[in-house]
């Protein structure tokens, strides 16, 4: 007898459909499974046999014959236990075909208990186009139940699920939440306001957030450089449904989703170790898989030491820093992983860590200084439009009873800057100032005589490159929009132009 069930893979974050047909004929038992499945699908052979058997259902002692099409693409994971177990239950006839032809997912305990896989959501996205239905694990409902379109059925055990599709039980259909029932987490959990001092960091970081901006904070050890980092978050404007549904999709292609959250509602915060490989970083591997950009995308992507990266591993950022993107091609086919991620980078002025502090004396030489310094290229440093000098702490700002601004405050002046920005920039399919094209700059960063004059001396002095010249533009534009003023002022340019501390070659 032969039996068809759906399901569908995932290659990448984009789902692809899967036709599993089983056979089940007279011969010596046999149970096996061909179309390019790798060793976790093999395994779900056992899985599949004890949890039928230990559901109170007859596994056929017969030769069985499972194909998953198409037969000329890679199958991994262990998703395909219920669409398999479900197969063989249909084939010898303790399942009805009674027109009820969902998509299936879900591994297998021995027991006959559905577990959640990963790649849920992305895999049901794809499916929804040509699928009106699914039948996962409980857990994995959450996430699912953003799928449009698509009516969701979620099952605890083997068992249960048998009993509905003979009519034993009722199918329980999963509530599909609607985009107004979303509502981000707005409570965060590191607050400015912890932050002694550094108000010229904080009203850098500020400014970041206003309009996207890549920032670099180079300081000596203990000056608050990490601290001011993971607060970042805190005050970017709140995710859209959208873009929660787009970081939810990467995480749970990357099997990163908890199940019990359902969709992502704060933007991501990412600060891999300095030993991370390139493909860590941007994602790939045999089957590619997304890396610590996708990760921060619509977040942020801290890197903690700078110079301490491998400089392969940080040369592999130019790219998706300029495209929004990241391609990964392999011999079965091209993955492209979402990357808009704002880049924040730390570092020490030294190998040392005291090169410039007050308080302390430094004893790197000239030339382990620049050695250290070298381990950052230029074309990498000119792609932070911002680079902010960190300084150490006066005792008097730590005991103090000084109060900052803080998360709640900082972000109001960002939302307003935002909502400029996004009004201004309607038209053009962008919507903050960092993703300005060079065409773009002339029109929405126009300058007066005098200010050209200022920014000539400053391309002078600081040796600026041509992307260089266009952050600068840039960040004035985002300090104008912060003061709510429509052209940029002389004083919004002198600010830009003194975030380029990096390009003074203050090392040489």
């Amino acid at each position: 007898m032969l039996a068809k069930v759906k399901s569908t893979g995932l290659f990448g974050i984009r789902g692809y459909s899967i036709d599993i047909e089983v056979d089940i004929s007279n011969g010596l038992p046999s149970f096996e499974i061909v179309g390019l499945a790798d060793m976790a699908v093999k395994e779900s052979r056992e899985r599949v046999r004890s949890a039928i058997k230990n559901s109170g259902f007859e596994f056929p002692v017969r030769r069985i014959t499972v194909n998953m099409a198409p037969g000329d693409t890679r199958k991994e994971g262990s998703a395909y236990d219920l669409p398999i177990a479900v197969g063989i239950l249909k084939a010898t006839g303790q399942i009805p075909d009674n027109g009820f032809d969902p998509v299936y997912l879900g591994e297998l305990s021995l027991d006959g208990s559905i577990r959640p896989v990963s790649g849920v959501l992305p895999m049901l996205l794809s499916a929804s186009d040509s699928e009106s239905s699914a039948v996962l694990p409980v857990a994995n409902a959450p996430e699912a139940s953003h799928v449009k379109g698509m009516a969701i059925y979620p099952f605890e055990t083997l068992g249960e699920l048998v009993a509905a599709l003979n009519g034993k039980a009722p199918l329980k259909e999963f509530k599909q939440i609607e985009d107004n029932e979303f509502h981000v987490d707005t409570d965060p959990a590191e607050d400015f306001l912890d932050v002694k001092g550094q108000e010229n960091a904080k009203r850098a970081l500020k400014i970041a957030a206003a309009g996207g901006h890549n920032i670099i904070m180079i300081g000596s050890p203990g000056t608050g450089k990490t601290m001011l980092a993971r607060r970042l978050p805190s005050i970017l404007p709140d995710l859209t449904y959208s873009e929660a549904l787009e970081i939810t999709n990467i995480y749970s292609a990357a099997g990163a989703l908890n199940p019990a959250l359902g969709l992502i509602k704060q933007r991501p915060f990412r600060a891999p170790h300095h030993t991370i490989s390139s493909i860590a970083l941007v994602g790939g591997g045999r089957i590619p898989m997304p890396g610590e950009i996708s990760l921060a995308h619509h977040g942020v992507l801290f890197l903690d030491e700078l110079p301490e990266y491998k400089r392969d591993v940080l040369e592999v950022l130019r790219q998706p820093l300029e495209d929004g993107q990241i391609t990964v091609s392999r011999a079965n086919g091209t993955a492209v992983f979402p990357a808009k991620f704002m880049l924040v980078g730390s570092m020490n002025p030294c190998p040392c860590g005291y090169f410039g502090d007050p308080g302390h004396e430094c004893s790197c030489t000239p030339g382990q200084i620049s050695r250290y310094m070298s381990k950052l290229s230029g074309p990498l440093l000119d792609r932070f439009d911002i680079h902010m000098e960190v300084s150490p702490i006066p005792f008097e700002k730590l005991t103090g009873d000084s109060r900052g601004e803080s998360s709640q405050e900082m972000k109001q002046d960002v939302d307003r800057a935002r909502n400029i920005q996004l009004e201004r920039y309607k038209s053009e399919g962008i919507f903050c100032n960092s993703q300005l094209s060079s065409k773009q700059l002339p029109k929405y960063c126009k300058l007066n005589d005098t200010q050209l004059l200022m920014l000539k001396e400053a391309f002078k002095m600081l040796s600026l490159s041509a992307r260089a010249y266009d952050r600068i533009l840039k960040v004035a534009r985002t300090i104008a929009d912060l003061d709510g003023e429509e052209r940029i002022l002389d004083h919004h340019l002198a600010e830009a132009i003194q975030y380029r501390s990096l390009d003074r070659e203050l090392w040489s």
